[in-house]
């Protein structure tokens, strides 16, 4: 189902306004409506504040003022609608009630590395000259296209314009979503696209590999030579516009993004952070190697990240693995194209066991241990339902205090066992 528009100004009610702004805009023949009703949501909220005419003329102003043609402006805007969906979806605070393993599953099961390795075969010359080219090695420029869209498959159906649009003048992130609407204008003006066909995310993430807008203006190239960056429907400009992102993002030619690794019985687990690198050489020292043999070697920096405590697989991860994050700052969403490229280029999975017997907190949960693991003098930093790096750490002391291995995964079992103590 579409969503409900908030408002849909039709191409004479933009005309209409724009006039009264004393600018020139392009034809329109549809009837204006004798008035507008502001909607009873976020944006309708926003439209008290300024209404979306006098919202709408100031972004055109501004726009022009960019170089932003003004045929161009009127053309993206003709058909312009607010969607009380995509302010839902940007207000909303998921639950993120899955576990990492779960959402591994999902993203790195057989099927899809059985077609990503189909996609490599189809594009296998493409692939090989953009991987020389950059550096990127193939399966990895494939294991984002899988995760981000599934080939392809699921590149969202929202109106970029739409979109954006809406998130510029609902206000919650208001001037990030103007440059990037401003963005998305900048690309019509080029004559990549047209606006009908400028489809993407809720958020206004674009094409195969699914980039903002401010991001396809730096990275997105016309690798088949056609005039256009077309990162939609040409695989050469999709593959080519990923690989230049990604090595823009620190990677590193001929280098892993890390491996499963295997800790030492009595590994200190506060080590065990993204923050925290040494030299593969002292991890070695400390008793760190490779799950399926052999012994570490090198002086290149390196971290440790166990996602589920002690009970779960453990990974030394490099500073290619911080290029994958820079793609999306999340360690679950790293590890998955790092793993589904493994996959796709016959390496082996996750050796080591997932907890699978530990269900996920619940927010309310996550936001009881933090409070909790507070008065008890803890330190967990702010009480958001974020379990990050100083909730971690809380976790790891208080598990020190009641004898348990301190590697900072929180259960419902911990977090019972401060209920019976705080």
């Amino acid at each position: 189902m579409l969503p409900r528009p908030l408002l849909r100004p039709s191409a004479r009610l933009l005309l209409g306004t724009l006039l009264l702004a004393g600018c020139q805009t392009s034809g329109a023949t549809a009837p204006a409506p004798a008035s507008v009703t502001a909607p009873a949501s976020a944006a309708g909220q926003a439209m008290a504040r300024q209404s979306f005419a006098e919202w709408l003329s100031a972004l055109r102003a501004e726009a022009l003022s960019q170089g932003i043609r003004g045929p161009i402006f009127d053309r993206a805007f003709q058909s312009v609608k607010l969607s009380d969906r995509v302010v839902e979806l940007d207000t909303s605070q998921p639950e993120f009630a899955r576990q990492v393993w779960q959402y591994l599953d999902s993203a790195v099961n057989e099927k899809r590395v059985q077609a990503g390795r189909q996609k490599m075969r189809e594009n296998a010359a493409l692939l090989t000259r953009i991987s020389q080219r950059s550096g990127v090695p193939p399966e990895i420029l494939v294991a984002f296209w899988g995760i981000e869209t599934d080939f392809g498959a699921s590149t969202g159906g929202f109106s970029v314009i739409d979109a954006l649009t809406t998130l510029a003048y609902e206000g919650r992130r208001a001037a990030y979503f103007r440059t990037e609407l401003l963005a998305a204008l900048r690309i019509l003006d080029s004559g990549d696209i047209p606006p009908e066909k400028m489809s993407g995310s809720w958020a206004g993430a674009m094409g195969q590999t699914q980039f903002m807008p401010t991001i396809f203006l730096k990275h997105a190239v016309d690798e088949d030579g056609d005039g256009h960056r077309d990162i939609w429907g040409s695989m050469p400009d999709v593959l080519a516009s990923t690989a230049k992102f990604v090595l823009a993002n620190g990677w590193r030619s001929g280098e892993s993004w890390g491996q499963e690794v295997r800790l030492p019985e009595g590994f200190a687990y506060e080590q065990a952070e993204l923050t925290i690198t040494k030299p593969l050489s002292e991890w070695a020292r400390l008793g760190v190697a490779p799950v399926d043999g052999g012994a570490l070697s090198g002086e290149a920096p390196a971290a440790i990240i166990v996602l589920a405590g002690h009970q779960g697989p453990a990974f030394l991860v490099r500073e290619n693995f911080r290029a994958i994050m820079r793609y999306n700052p999340s360690t679950s969403y790293a590890l998955a194209v790092a793993l589904l490229a493994d996959r796709m280029a016959g390496r082996a999975g996750v050796v080591g066991r997932w907890p699978r017997q530990e269900a996920a907190l619940s927010k309310d949960e996550r936001l009881e241990l933090q409070q909790r693991l507070a008065t008890l003098g803890l330190e967990p930093g702010a009480a958001d339902g974020i379990v990050g790096a100083n909730t971690r750490n809380a976790v790891r002391r208080f598990q020190s205090s009641i004898g348990a291995i301190p590697d900072g995964f929180a259960t419902k079992a911990l977090l019972e066992r401060l209920r019976q103590t705080s």
